[in-house]
Protein backbone atom coordinates (compact mmCIF):
# COMPACT_ATOMS: atom_id res chain seq x y z
CA UNK A 1 0.00 0.00 0.00
CA UNK A 2 1.30 3.17 0.80
CA UNK A 3 4.87 4.38 2.73
CA UNK A 4 4.75 4.49 6.37
CA UNK A 5 5.45 8.30 7.73
CA UNK A 6 8.56 7.83 10.36
CA UNK A 7 6.82 8.58 13.55
CA UNK A 8 8.44 12.39 14.49
CA UNK A 9 6.48 15.55 14.41
CA UNK A 10 9.45 16.60 11.38
CA UNK A 11 8.17 13.88 9.23
CA UNK A 12 7.29 14.74 5.85
CA UNK A 13 4.45 13.45 4.44
CA UNK A 14 5.06 10.88 1.20
CA UNK A 15 2.65 11.46 -1.90
CA UNK A 16 -0.04 8.28 -2.44
CA UNK A 17 0.90 5.89 -5.16
CA UNK A 18 -1.45 5.77 -8.47
CA UNK A 19 -4.18 3.73 -7.39
CA UNK A 20 -7.66 4.59 -8.50
CA UNK A 21 -10.31 4.81 -5.22
CA UNK A 22 -12.19 1.48 -6.89
CA UNK A 23 -8.74 -0.61 -6.27
CA UNK A 24 -8.05 0.88 -3.53
CA UNK A 25 -11.35 0.13 -1.85
CA UNK A 26 -11.67 -3.46 -2.98
CA UNK A 27 -8.05 -3.88 -1.73
CA UNK A 28 -8.68 -3.12 1.63
CA UNK A 29 -11.81 -5.45 1.55
CA UNK A 30 -9.89 -8.08 -0.07
CA UNK A 31 -6.98 -7.98 1.84
CA UNK A 32 -7.67 -6.38 5.19
CA UNK A 33 -11.65 -7.76 5.52
CA UNK A 34 -12.75 -4.18 6.82
CA UNK A 35 -16.27 -2.75 5.98
CA UNK A 36 -16.15 0.03 3.24
CA UNK A 37 -18.56 2.32 1.92
CA UNK A 38 -18.43 5.11 -1.09
CA UNK A 39 -19.02 9.02 0.66
CA UNK A 40 -19.32 12.42 -0.93
CA UNK A 41 -16.69 13.17 -3.64
CA UNK A 42 -15.59 16.71 -5.60
CA UNK A 43 -16.71 18.46 -7.71
CA UNK A 44 -14.43 21.39 -9.64
CA UNK A 45 -16.98 24.27 -10.83
CA UNK A 46 -15.17 27.19 -12.22
CA UNK A 47 -11.46 25.37 -10.85
CA UNK A 48 -12.93 25.15 -7.58
CA UNK A 49 -13.15 22.17 -5.83
CA UNK A 50 -16.83 21.40 -3.82
CA UNK A 51 -18.57 18.82 -2.12
CA UNK A 52 -20.83 16.77 -4.01
CA UNK A 53 -23.54 17.47 -1.20
CA UNK A 54 -23.80 21.00 -2.15
CA UNK A 55 -23.23 22.52 1.34
CA UNK A 56 -21.17 25.87 0.86
CA UNK A 57 -19.59 25.14 4.17
CA UNK A 58 -19.35 21.81 4.36
CA UNK A 59 -17.08 20.68 7.08
CA UNK A 60 -15.32 17.69 5.38
CA UNK A 61 -15.85 18.31 1.47
CA UNK A 62 -15.48 15.28 -0.24
CA UNK A 63 -15.01 13.05 2.51
CA UNK A 64 -18.38 12.01 4.70
CA UNK A 65 -21.34 10.02 4.12
CA UNK A 66 -23.23 10.37 0.82
CA UNK A 67 -26.64 8.94 2.51
CA UNK A 68 -28.30 8.60 6.50
CA UNK A 69 -28.14 4.85 5.89
CA UNK A 70 -24.67 5.13 5.06
CA UNK A 71 -24.15 1.82 7.58
CA UNK A 72 -26.01 -0.19 5.75
CA UNK A 73 -24.15 0.39 2.77
CA UNK A 74 -21.01 -0.83 4.45
CA UNK A 75 -19.62 -4.11 2.93
CA UNK A 76 -16.65 -6.28 3.48
CA UNK A 77 -17.35 -7.87 -0.01
CA UNK A 78 -14.77 -6.84 -2.64
CA UNK A 79 -17.16 -7.96 -5.25
CA UNK A 80 -19.75 -5.66 -3.86
CA UNK A 81 -16.81 -2.43 -3.13
CA UNK A 82 -16.57 -2.90 -6.87
CA UNK A 83 -19.26 -2.41 -8.07
CA UNK A 84 -20.55 0.62 -5.78
CA UNK A 85 -17.10 2.35 -7.20
CA UNK A 86 -17.84 1.30 -10.52
CA UNK A 87 -21.01 3.50 -10.22
CA UNK A 88 -19.25 6.57 -8.41
CA UNK A 89 -15.47 6.20 -9.24
CA UNK A 90 -14.94 9.89 -7.84
CA UNK A 91 -16.49 8.72 -4.08
CA UNK A 92 -14.42 9.14 -0.69
CA UNK A 93 -13.43 5.86 0.81
CA UNK A 94 -15.02 5.58 4.60
CA UNK A 95 -14.58 2.51 6.95
CA UNK A 96 -17.05 2.29 9.25
CA UNK A 97 -15.97 1.66 13.23
CA UNK A 98 -16.67 -0.66 15.89
CA UNK A 99 -16.92 -3.50 13.51
CA UNK A 100 -13.37 -5.06 12.77
CA UNK A 101 -11.58 -2.08 14.64
CA UNK A 102 -12.48 1.01 16.25
CA UNK A 103 -10.25 3.80 15.96
CA UNK A 104 -8.74 6.40 18.95
CA UNK A 105 -8.20 9.91 17.64
CA UNK A 106 -6.01 12.69 18.73
CA UNK A 107 -4.63 15.73 17.16
CA UNK A 108 -1.82 15.92 14.96
CA UNK A 109 0.84 17.03 17.61
CA UNK A 110 -0.24 14.58 20.09
CA UNK A 111 -0.03 11.60 17.58
CA UNK A 112 3.43 12.22 16.55
CA UNK A 113 4.42 12.35 20.03
CA UNK A 114 2.87 9.21 21.19
CA UNK A 115 4.13 7.25 17.96
CA UNK A 116 7.46 8.48 19.06
CA UNK A 117 7.07 7.37 22.37
CA UNK A 118 5.45 3.96 21.06
CA UNK A 119 8.95 3.24 18.72
CA UNK A 120 10.68 3.82 22.17
CA UNK A 121 8.50 1.35 24.01
CA UNK A 122 8.50 -0.33 20.97
CA UNK A 123 4.73 -0.95 21.22
CA UNK A 124 3.18 -2.93 18.11
CA UNK A 125 0.77 -0.32 16.38
CA UNK A 126 -1.93 -1.25 14.04
CA UNK A 127 -2.66 1.20 11.42
CA UNK A 128 -2.79 4.95 12.15
CA UNK A 129 -3.91 7.72 9.53
CA UNK A 130 -3.20 11.47 8.97
CA UNK A 131 -6.33 13.44 7.69
CA UNK A 132 -5.52 17.19 6.01
CA UNK A 133 -7.71 18.66 9.06
CA UNK A 134 -4.95 17.54 11.60
CA UNK A 135 -6.49 14.71 13.04
CA UNK A 136 -4.73 11.10 13.38
CA UNK A 137 -6.73 7.59 13.86
CA UNK A 138 -4.95 4.96 15.42
CA UNK A 139 -6.69 1.83 14.78
CA UNK A 140 -7.32 -0.49 17.70
CA UNK A 141 -9.97 -3.87 18.66
CA UNK A 142 -13.39 -3.14 19.13
CA UNK A 143 -14.52 -1.90 22.02
CA UNK A 144 -12.34 0.84 23.07
CA UNK A 145 -15.25 3.54 22.93
CA UNK A 146 -16.72 1.64 25.76
CA UNK A 147 -13.65 1.89 27.63
CA UNK A 148 -11.72 4.91 26.56
CA UNK A 149 -13.41 6.81 29.48
CA UNK A 150 -12.47 4.59 32.33
CA UNK A 151 -8.67 3.50 30.86
CA UNK A 152 -7.89 7.57 31.03
CA UNK A 153 -9.76 7.94 34.59
CA UNK A 154 -7.21 5.21 35.83
CA UNK A 155 -4.23 6.90 34.20
CA UNK A 156 -5.11 9.99 36.58
CA UNK A 157 -7.19 11.90 33.81
CA UNK A 158 -10.26 13.28 33.58
CA UNK A 159 -11.67 12.05 29.95
CA UNK A 160 -13.36 15.71 29.33
CA UNK A 161 -9.71 17.59 29.83
CA UNK A 162 -8.13 15.71 26.87
CA UNK A 163 -8.57 15.75 23.55
CA UNK A 164 -8.66 11.75 23.18
CA UNK A 165 -11.42 10.18 21.14
CA UNK A 166 -12.58 6.63 20.72
CA UNK A 167 -14.96 6.15 17.68
CA UNK A 168 -16.69 2.88 18.06
CA UNK A 169 -20.04 1.50 16.34
CA UNK A 170 -22.18 4.48 14.15
CA UNK A 171 -19.24 6.61 14.15
CA UNK A 172 -16.29 6.03 10.65
CA UNK A 173 -12.98 7.06 9.57
CA UNK A 174 -11.78 8.15 5.51
CA UNK A 175 -9.25 6.48 4.53
CA UNK A 176 -6.53 6.87 2.41
CA UNK A 177 -6.09 8.29 -0.48
CA UNK A 178 -9.54 10.06 0.26
CA UNK A 179 -8.98 13.99 -0.66
CA UNK A 180 -10.36 16.71 1.91
CA UNK A 181 -11.56 19.39 -0.76
CA UNK A 182 -7.77 21.12 -1.42
CA UNK A 183 -6.18 20.80 1.95
CA UNK A 184 -5.09 17.42 0.61
CA UNK A 185 -5.31 13.61 0.72
CA UNK A 186 -5.82 11.17 3.85
CA UNK A 187 -2.34 9.35 4.70
CA UNK A 188 -0.74 6.51 6.02
CA UNK A 189 1.25 7.47 9.03
CA UNK A 190 1.47 3.36 10.07
CA UNK A 191 0.36 1.66 6.87
CA UNK A 192 -1.35 -1.68 7.07
CA UNK A 193 0.88 -4.06 6.56
CA UNK A 194 1.11 -8.32 7.25
CA UNK A 195 2.81 -7.53 10.37
CA UNK A 196 0.13 -5.42 12.10
CA UNK A 197 -3.02 -7.22 10.93
CA UNK A 198 -3.32 -8.40 14.71
CA UNK A 199 -4.77 -5.03 15.82
CA UNK A 200 -3.76 -4.03 19.70
CA UNK A 201 -6.42 -2.92 22.30
CA UNK A 202 -6.63 -0.12 23.05
CA UNK A 203 -5.15 -0.29 27.07
CA UNK A 204 -2.11 -0.85 24.79
CA UNK A 205 -2.01 2.16 23.57
CA UNK A 206 -3.61 4.26 26.04
CA UNK A 207 -0.67 5.41 28.15
CA UNK A 208 1.37 7.13 25.98
CA UNK A 209 -1.77 8.47 23.90
CA UNK A 210 -3.49 10.17 26.94
CA UNK A 211 0.51 11.44 28.06
CA UNK A 212 0.94 13.03 24.33
CA UNK A 213 -2.48 14.59 24.50
CA UNK A 214 -1.35 16.42 28.01
CA UNK A 215 1.59 17.45 26.56
CA UNK A 216 -0.01 18.87 23.60
CA UNK A 217 -3.29 20.64 25.31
Amino acid sequence: MEETIAGTEAAQIPKQRGDSLLETAVRYAEERHWDVFPGTWLEAVDGVQHCSCGTPACAAPGAHPAREDWATLATGSATVARRMWQKQPAASILLPTGRTFDAIEVAEGAGFLALARMERMELTLGPVTLSPNRRMHFFVLPGAAVKMPELVRKLGWSPASLDLVALGEGAYVAAPPTRFGSRGAVQWACRPTPANRWLPDAEELISPLAYACGRDR
